[in-house]
């Protein structure tokens, strides 16, 4: 008999063979699932052979704070609560951290039963480096969230990892190319399934097949560090401010651009200054 109290619990990605033997067991025997869509729980029980007599319970970032109580009582009353993601590990761009801190600090049983992780499994097959990594989530949909986030991020040295839809996918890499510029990337799609794909090389590399072969699914887009051989903006001040004596600013900018690893951007935004000087 399951203890009172939360089970975080990992569920499959893709195939559904990566559910744990433990993940199964605590799921037979488990009172509630708390679940961002129920719907979902309740096919990928039938689709595990899993019975359905059991509690399902929405469990959704704009009512995270207030259910987050609601199943720590039906802890406290004896029940096991198991949370699941609709697919791979709970609480990674998924709500849940309120439930477990709140769990925390009213001295609730918590426990995690590992498995399948999106992020993990785009990292180990991406042939990006993997001794640091930053997963940041999902990319913002508008224009300047965007490219914030990006201009926040591109002087961190590890691995960038982001989640994406297909319906954003191309402009994302288009402006991503502006930002991280000659950096290898990685983005990969259908994870664990038989249509399992990773597309590797430069942005302009990746944006060509997109262009041609229109993305389906859902991506996990990976971006290399900084090489070891990238120079400060400022250490090419002088070399732009040369070049911009002997060309136009849109060339200037875009040789400089081409020749070290620096976002458009930034090229564009000291060129404007030298030419102000």
């Amino acid at each position: 008999m399951l203890r009172n109290g939360l089970y975080i619990i990992a569920t499959p990605i893709g195939n559904l063979q990566d559910i744990s033997a433990r993940a199964l067991d605590i799921l037979r025997e488990t009172d509630i699932v708390a679940a961002e869509d129920t719907r979902m729980a309740k096919k990928l029980f039938s689709l595990l052979g899993l019975p359905l007599n059991k509690k399902f319970i929405k469990y959704e970032d704009h009512s995270e704070e207030k259910q987050s109580q609601v199943l720590i009582d039906l802890i406290d009353a004896g029940s096991a609560v198991a949370l699941v993601s609709d697919a791979g590990s709970p609480l990674i761009s998924d709500p849940g951290y309120k439930l477990v801190r709140k769990c925390r600090e009213q001295g609730v049983y918590v426990t995690a039963i590992p498995g399948a992780c999106a992020v993990i499994t785009a990292l180990q097959l991406s042939g990006l480096p993997t001794n640091r990594f930053m997963f940041a989530g999902f990319i913002p949909n508008k224009d300047k969230a965007r490219a914030d986030l990006f201009d926040e991020l591109k002087n961190i040295d590890t691995t960038l990892i982001f989640y994406e839809t297909a319906p954003r996918l191309l402009k994302t890499l288009e402006q991503a190319d502006t930002v991280f510029g000659t950096r290898e990337i990685a983005v990969a799609r259908e994870l664990t399934k038989m249509y399992e794909e990773v597309i590797t090389g430069s942005f302009a590399e990746v944006i060509t097949r997109f262009t041609t072969d229109e993305p389906r699914g859902e991506f996990v887009l990976m971006i290399a560090p900084p090489t070891v051989t990238e120079h400060k903006l400022e250490d090419v001040r002088d070399i732009l401010k040369a070049r911009l004596r002997e060309t136009s600013l849109k060339t200037a900018v875009k040789e400089i651009c081409e020749q070290y690893s620096f976002s458009k951007n930034d090229v564009y935004a000291l060129a404007l200054e030298l030419k102000d000087e």
